[in-house]
């Protein structure tokens, strides 16, 4: 049976045929745990996202172990090579850049392989950027949502940010630095200036920071400044006591402006309706 849905109270770890998931520090070292340490120094091999950053850990640690690439260009061929080491009986550990393994990375893949071939997959729980953001924002953290990083492609791109304008849920996801002030402006487009927003900069890192209160101050923090570092951002879901009807009279008003403005009557509901996510033949009908 290949299966298992109870594991068996473990022995000593590292165990054999298993492979081990390593959270590892999303900035500072000593976030790591003992327990981590010990699958890093005993397994048989450790994969590597990017083998330099893992030997960061191994050097500050004083961990001598044998290391090999798994990332986005490499893990169709390296992932049957694992598996193989796996049937001989030996114990592998899997860690990523930062944080956990899976998120974000092929991970997820070599999981599910290892998985179908009947062998254990045991986590050993680390730092993760986007809980670590979530607690202390502030925001309601009882349902979420992450999304990982936004897709590139402008259509794909606006549908999940359109999704996420309209969800009740807090939203959490990544940003390259480069794109960041873009992101913020397709956010203002979607969910209005007053939409509170955190942006995590840096998490556990000497120049940590947390900017935010809404969609506006924040954009206006960053106008000018030249943004580095691993951004997470947080963003609060729409209040669900919010009533159209309320809202009406806003509505027509800003309806009119664009109208003034030499847009017309169709175009005018268009654009409302992917900024406020409300249909656009209910915005026609109701001017």
């Amino acid at each position: 049976m290949k299966n298992k849905f109870i594991l068996s109270h473990r022995g000593q770890e590292p165990e054999p045929s298993t492979l081990y998931l390593v959270g590892t520090p999303i900035g500072n070292l000593n976030d790591i745990s003992s327990r981590a340490l010990n699958i890093l120094k005993n397994v048989s091999l450790i994969a590597c996202e990017d083998t330099r950053q893992t030997k960061k850990i191994m050097s500050k640690f004083q961990i001598s172990n044998n290391l090999i690439s798994l990332n986005k260009h490499n893990s169709l061929t390296k992932t049957p090579k694992i598996i193989d080491f796996i049937k001989s009986g030996k114990s592998i550990a899997l860690v990523s850049d930062a944080g956990m393994p899976g998120i974000c990375d092929p991970g997820e893949d070599v999981v599910k392989a290892v998985k179908s071939e009947g062998f254990d997959v045991i986590c050993i729980p680390g730092a993760c950027a986007p809980i670590t953001a979530l607690v202390s924002s502030g925001m309601p953290s009882s349902s979420f949502t992450f999304e990982g990083f936004l897709p590139k492609k402008k259509i794909d791109r606006e549908k999940i940010i359109q999704e996420i304008s309209k969800s009740e849920k807090t939203t959490i996801f990544f940003e390259s630095p480069h794109r960041l002030k873009k992101l913020l402006k397709e956010l203002h487009e979607f969910c209005g200036e007053d939409r509170e927003i955190i942006v995590a900069r840096e998490l556990t890192k000497k120049y940590e920071e947390h900017v935010g209160n809404n969609i506006k101050e924040v954009m206006k923090f960053f106008e000018k400044k030249e943004i580095l570092g691993e951004i997470t951002i947080v963003l609060k879901g729409i209040d669900k006591k919010i009533n159209l009807e309320f809202n009406e009279s806003e509505l027509k008003k800003e309806i009119s402006e664009l109208m003034n403005a030499g847009i017309s009557l169709s175009a005018a509901s268009k654009y409302l309706s992917k900024k406020k996510g409300i249909k656009k033949n209910l915005l026609y009908n109701m001017y």
